[in-house]
């Protein structure tokens, strides 16, 4: 029995003899656990390169914004609108004036149809601070509604929009305002605005730099919620419309403006007075572009920026009855 354990604690002694020896021969071996600490430190280094341009980036001062051109570097906007007398004129022309007074670089061209400047018109551009043209010339009794007939009847405007188009080519006097036409050479972009539709000011700036002729949608137009092009690839392939589509340009008149030069350029292009029912616009379109190089704006055409409103007719039968006796409405009071 003693000589076994001393076999077996001898055994013992020479392993651990030998672990000892392995230990301190491995002592002066490279660490395999350099490489995950090199890692580890280039991960710390990075963060703190990125916290250092943060905050080098918090220290700079912000970028100066684009400037936006000077007005007068900007190309003026011809705004022709027709307008005829009625119980709703001064507040629809007046709700037009205020926003065009939002627009830099605009030319209101208003013509009466009238055979001469009314005061209420005339009185009404005088106030409104905008550079203006003052212009009229009465409807022929043969173009002009008759009792009872719908406004789709017979195109309306048509020429008061060619006397506009006679004052901008040199042939026709203003009543009122800057009478002299834009000199040969001007920059500028012609857009006909009815008097009664609702404008975003932000259209203006769309049409700031038409080149041939520019187009975008018109809400609330023609039967449907918004009438106007369709765009594929930044061209113009169709238009979205209800009524007549086979029309070669079925646009309406608040969805399209002009380049003056290429106006200019085309001295018998205007409007034709006995164009059938919606071709108002294609009469003269016809004559500037093909509807192919028309020029998609408003996001190519998918943003609505003017609308086809009308002012409600007001019910006068209280007037009416209060005339009748003797006692209606002070007629020194301009509404």
């Amino acid at each position: 029995m003693k000589l076994k354990l001393k076999n077996v604690f001898l055994a013992y002694f020479l392993v651990s003899i030998a672990g000892l020896l392995y230990a301190l021969v491995q002592l002066g071996q490279p660490c395999d656990c350099l490489s995950p600490l090199r890692a580890a430190a280039e991960q710390l280094r990075q963060k703190d390169l990125r916290i250092s341009q943060l905050q080098a980036d918090l220290r700079r001062p912000p970028p100066v914004p684009a400037q936006p051109p000077e007005p007068e570097a900007l190309p003026t906007i011809y705004v022709i609108t027709p307008t005829y007398a009625r119980l709703v004129q001064k507040a629809e022309l007046v709700r037009l004036s205020q926003t065009l007074s939002l627009v830099p670089r605009v030319h209101w061209v208003l013509v009466e149809d009238a055979e001469s400047p009314t005061p209420l018109v005339s009185g009404l551009l005088a106030a409104s601070g905008l550079l203006f043209t003052h212009l009229a010339v009465l409807t022929p009794k043969a173009q002009r509604l008759r009792e009872g007939e719908p406004g789709w009847v017979r195109p309306r405007g048509v020429e008061q929009r060619n006397k506009a188009l006679d004052w901008l080519r040199g042939r026709g006097g203003a009543v009122g305002g800057e009478k002299d036409p834009p000199p040969p050479g001007t920059q500028g972009v012609v857009y006909f605005a009815d008097d009664d539709n609702t404008y975003s000011r932000e259209l203006f700036k769309e049409m700031r730099w038409t080149r041939g002729v520019s187009v975008w949608p018109v809400g609330l137009v023609g039967g449907l919620r918004f009438e106007g092009p369709q765009v594929q690839d930044g061209r113009v392939v169709g238009f979205h419309t209800a009524w007549e589509p086979t029309r070669p340009f079925p646009l309406d008149m608040a969805g399209f403006a002009v380049a003056l030069p290429l106006l200019l350029a085309k001295p018998n292009a205007q409007f034709d007075a006995t164009a059938p029912r919606g071709y108002l616009e294609s009469s003269l379109l016809s004559h500037l572009v093909d509807p192919k190089d028309l020029e998609p704006r408003a996001a190519n055409c998918t943003q609505v920026l003017v609308w086809h409103t009308r002012t409600e007719k007001p019910k006068m039968k209280q007037e009416e009855q209060l005339q009748r006796q003797g006692q209606g409405s002070d007629p020194a009071i301009e509404v």
